[in-house]
């Protein structure tokens, strides 16, 4: 089969791309035929397909401008995109599209081209898009559902994405144009949920539950070595932002009294030198910046526990699965589908989310635990990563919705 993937990005700038680019991977080593396509960044991987790409835009900082007004325009439909994507399934000839994030960078336009080439599409769903203007369902660090009626104005009232009316304004109108055209009713055939509480969401927002397919994500698990021995130090991965939760775990562990305790902040954000700032009279805290690959792998393996203190509506983080997969118990916020993942006191322990008194209870309770109870954790997170996350069984669930999608 000729696979053709779509995604915003062709580096890895998280949790999405390293799905992108690890399903690629997958239909690959299985004697598929694929192709990529994105819009260009200078961070790109290297593509044979790449000089079909459309150029960058730069959405940073959106103020209104006549160049703001021009980016607006790409954001909302993007004829570059129509016409790169044009040229490559001319020479490619795809069976099948499989779109991940697309939404203002690829933009709408690549669905009505793949709708007349008669070219099924799926599409994996990494957040709230459908539902939300601004991808969280969140609002001033707090879960928002106001939107829900496509009342999509209450974005810019409430100044959603950047702070900014105008920044609001342009996703607001992306919401009404995308929900007007019916374009992702039309013409996606099936769409691909990591998680049943994102799948059920968006099922309450109106969306048909038979076109959402339940699909976990995957790890190669043979690059994935547990070790379930103890560490000396709890460890956050993700980014250094408002809805991760962040904020509350460096507050509860700075009022734990263990000194042979550290904990290691992985990663980056816009609030990493605030957080720093937070954690500076506290010696046992320590930020590692971004590490990806066998580096990142490695300070899993040798944690005490990994730490997901969301206060958003996560939907399948790849943290937790590479915990599992690593043989390390998870502490996580009970929302989203991060309790989909934890069984608490199995795998893990949940807390309630955005409680930083139930979060140091329990990053108390793994410091006090017998190094024989986190190794069964560990064993027990191992096991379900074995059960549920592996290579083929995702393999599997993807090519029955590819054939699906491609009989109908």
């Amino acid at each position: 089969m000729k696979i053709l993937f779509l995604n915003n990005y062709y580096y890895i700038r998280g949790g999405s791309e390293r799905v992108f680019f690890g399903e690629m991977d997958m239909m690959k080593r299985h004697g598929h035929t694929v192709a990529g396509f994105a819009r260009q960044h200078s961070l790109d991987l290297p593509s044979e397909y790449h000089h079909y790409f459309p150029p960058d835009i730069t959405t940073d900082r959106i103020s209104l401008s006549w160049e703001a007004v021009r980016t607006a325009k790409e954001i909302f439909y993007s004829v570059p995109a129509k016409d790169g994507l044009k040229t490559l399934i001319s020479e490619f000839q795809p069976d099948i599209a499989h779109i991940h994030n697309m939404y203002g960078r690829l933009t709408s336009s690549v669905l009505d081209l793949l709708w007349d080439r008669k070219i099924p599409a799926v599409m994996t769903l990494h957040d709230y898009k459908l539902a939300c203007p601004s991808y969280k369902l969140m609002f001033n660090s707090h879960v928002c559902e106001d939107c829900r009626g496509v009342l999509y104005y209450k974005a810019v009232k409430n100044r959603c994405h950047k702070e900014s009316y105008w920044a609001s304004a342009v996703i607001a109108i992306e919401s009404y144009i995308n929900e007007w055209s019916k374009k992702y009713r039309k013409k996606i055939k099936y769409f691909i949920s990591p998680s049943h509480f994102l799948k059920n969401k968006l099922t309450d927002f109106g969306w048909s539950e038979d076109r959402i397919k339940f699909v976990p994500n995957f790890l190669n698990l043979s690059e994935c070595k547990p070790n379930y021995t103890p560490g000396k130090y709890f460890l956050y991965l993700g980014r250094l932002s408002e809805e991760k939760g962040i904020r509350t775990l460096i507050k509860a562990f700075s009022e734990l009294q263990y000194e042979h305790l550290e904990l290691l902040v992985v990663g980056d954000g816009p609030i990493r030198d605030e957080l720093e700032v937070l954690a500076e009279n506290d010696q046992r805290i320590r930020f590692a910046g971004y590490l990806s690959g066998n580096t990142l792998l490695e300070a899993i393996r040798h944690s005490l526990a990994v730490v997901v203190p969301s206060e958003w509506y996560e939907n399948a983080p790849i943290s937790i699965l590479e915990a599992l997969a690593c043989g390390k118990p998870v502490i996580g916020a009970a929302i989203g589908g991060i309790p989909e993942m934890i069984e608490d006191a199995v795998n893990g322990l949940l807390f309630e989310s955005g409680n930083g008194n139930a979060l140091r209870i329990a990053l108390k309770r793994f410091a006090e635990m017998d190094a024989t109870e986190i190794e069964n954790m560990g064993r027990a997170a191992r096991s379900q990563a074995e059960r549920e996350n592996g290579i083929e069984s995702h393999y599997q669930s993807l090519m029955e919705i590819y054939q699906k999608a491609w009989k109908e």
